[in-house]
């Protein structure tokens, strides 16, 4: 018998974030969270995305074990903002049995209904920096600290409930020695010139907090148009400032500044720290500080987190200036290997913006999507 339960304690909350590491136990692929960090996510106290969104946690148990975990959320930024009539799922783990993800997603559905809200999609997070998709293909590649990793039934129990596709997804790699300095070098040069523009960059992390509000700003204007998007609030912003800045080696953060000393756009990238999650198992200590900071210096892989430029510097070249400079870095640094994290299929300008570089496609994934009724 299938017996699904909400959940509050913070007992109950480390097991909801532990139950994948049972689930995941023998994947070479799956990369694990913080558990600690991803705790904190949850807690109201905490995280003030809940001062905008609901959130509330179930776990599925058979036999008095865990076989299923799914967050119901409710954006309400995105439900009054844009008048989208959307109930959330995220944090979505099931064992291989349709009817555990059925009485899940039963629950996320009851409380879209009594919402009002159209429809249900997911797995999605809070915002757009939050992890996002089903893994459908790439289930043998290594995944990242910015994705979900999931096995392969996931997709066909949500078709067999009658989800369909929402959004579709793809993730890149690009060997290093494949991205050639002439697509951009000389275009950069130009570009300063005739824009009046000039490249920031960093060796301290306490140096890009005066910037991070423009970042924000830059991210916010040049990204709204997706079908995706969602608004970040100015307490959001600070929290995310608190949670990340200390994971990104400043020599990996570019930002573009025009003659007034305003951003005009910014590029981030971070070291890989899969392999670093995988050795730390979930824990930060005795050891895993040291994991994440021999990562943060010296990983070969690095992964393409967020670019973003204001609309009216669209088109104009000012990528071309940030990729002058991570080429640089990255030639000094020895790296091998680029991954792109997750991006939208029919966001038509990012891949014109790599398609030079012979990205390779090695993952895809999606959300699905099912009208309440």
């Amino acid at each position: 018998m299938i017996t699904v339960k909400e959940i509050h304690s913070k007992k109950d909350l480390k097991a909801f974030v532990k139950f994948p590491f049972k689930l995941n136990k023998d994947s070479k692929s799956w990369v694990p969270p913080i558990i600690k960090e991803e705790v904190r996510t949850f807690d109201k106290n905490v995280n003030p995305v809940f001062n905008d969104a609901e959130a509330r946690f179930f776990l599925a148990y058979k036999n008095d074990t865990i076989v299923g975990r799914v967050a119901a959320i409710i954006n309400w930024l995105e439900i009054k903002g844009k008048n989208e009539k959307k109930m959330r799922f995220g944090w979505f783990d099931v064992i291989d049995d349709i009817n555990v993800t059925k009485a899940l997603l039963e629950k996320v559905h009851e409380i879209g209904k009594a919402q009002n809200l159209k429809y249900v999609e997911g797995p999605v997070g809070f915002s757009n920096l939050d992890k996002v998709g089903i893994l459908t293909e790439g289930f043998d590649q290594i995944g990242s600290m910015i994705t979900w990793h999931n096995l392969p039934y996931y997709a066909s129990h949500f078709e067999e409930l009658g989800y369909e596709v929402a959004k579709r997804y793809s993730e890149n790699v690009m060997e290093f020695k494949n991205i050639l300095p002439e697509f951009f070098s000389r275009v950069q040069t130009l570009i300063k010139k005739r824009y009046e523009l000039r490249a920031l960059n960093f060796n301290k992390n306490k140096d890009i907090m005066p910037y991070t509000d423009e970042m924000f700003e830059v991210f916010t204007k040049s990204h709204a148009v997706l079908s995706s998007f969602v608004e970040i609030n100015d307490e959001q912003r600070e929290y995310f400032k608190k949670k990340f800045i200390g994971f990104l080696n400043p020599e990996y953060v570019k930002f573009v500044l025009d003659k007034n000393d305003k951003l005009v756009g910014f590029g981030i990238v971070t070291p890989s720290y899969a392999k670093a999650l995988q050795k730390m198992k979930g824990k930060l200590f005795p050891f895993g500080i040291r994991h994440l900071l021999h990562a943060k210096k010296h990983a070969k892989t690095v992964t393409f987190y967020l670019i973003g430029v204001l609309p009216e510097y669209q088109n104009k070249g000012v990528t071309a200036i940030l990729f002058h400079e991570f080429h640089k870095t990255f030639s000094e640094k020895g790296i091998k290997l680029c991954i792109r994290g997750p991006e939208l299929d029919d966001n038509e300008a990012i891949h014109k913006l790599w398609k030079n570089f012979k990205p390779v496609t090695n993952k895809r994934r999606c959300t699905f999507k099912k009208d309440i009724v």
